[in-house]
């Protein structure tokens, strides 16, 4: 599934949100049990099917935002401006009860990078596209879209949003994940501005 949003719960469950499958891009979220092996449907995103879009799992708790829709009218993809967080049942892995959350920080609407912490019980959020684009890094105009320089997190204990910093250096898109240190946040690799592959590794700032 391309473009998913993937995240892990109790070490045991791995969680693959939303993403296109040839048809176009899906809301399904697709469970996967490594102690017995099989793969199980949770309950489906809520609102529109979208792909790119970005967020992680912490304290068993879903957060998405963005991603690019179809917009039937043109059948382009265009940007989905909607934030959503799952509660994952304790006693059911595959029931996930949705809420929408309030806009994000920031202009990013593809290709952020994202991931959940359990140990800082927050959902962080860095760079991204403002614009969806294709493989090669380019939108419908034939060009690489602006990267937003904003760092945000969704706190898991407040259910708020923070601004980490407006101005992180080095900005980043298309990276799946955020590895967390205790150097701090770490991006590896991932895209930079003129959509030019990067094999740096960028330190984000902690709270």
């Amino acid at each position: 599934m391309e473009g998913a949003v993937i995240g892990v719960v109790h070490d045991r469950f791995i969680y693959i949100i939303g993403g296109r499958s040839k048809s176009g891009p899906v809301n399904n979220v697709q469970v996967y049990d490594t102690e017995r092996n099989i793969w199980s449907q949770a309950t489906p995103m809520p609102g529109t099917p979208v792909f790119g879009h970005a967020g992680g799992i912490a304290d068993e708790t879903i957060v998405y935002v963005d991603g690019a829709k179809k917009d039937p009218a043109s059948g382009q993809y265009v940007n989905s401006d909607e934030c959503w967080m799952g509660k994952i049942d304790r006693k059911d892995p595959n029931t996930i009860t949705w809420s929408k959350l309030p806009a994000h920080p920031g202009p990013g609407r593809f290709g952020i990078v994202a991931g959940g912490s359990e140990h800082e019980h927050r959902i962080l959020f860095s760079g991204g596209t403002v614009a969806p684009h294709n493989l090669k890094g380019l939108g419908d105009d034939g060009k690489a879209p602006d990267l937003s320089p904003v760092t945000f997190s969704f706190e898991l204990h407040g259910n708020h949003w923070e601004t980490v910093t407006e101005d992180t250096s080095d900005v980043r898109a298309d990276e799946r994940g955020i590895a967390f240190t205790p150097l701090g946040p770490l991006i590896v690799g991932g895209t930079l501005k003129n959509s030019a592959v990067s094999g740096r590794v960028l330190v984000l700032p902690k709270k």
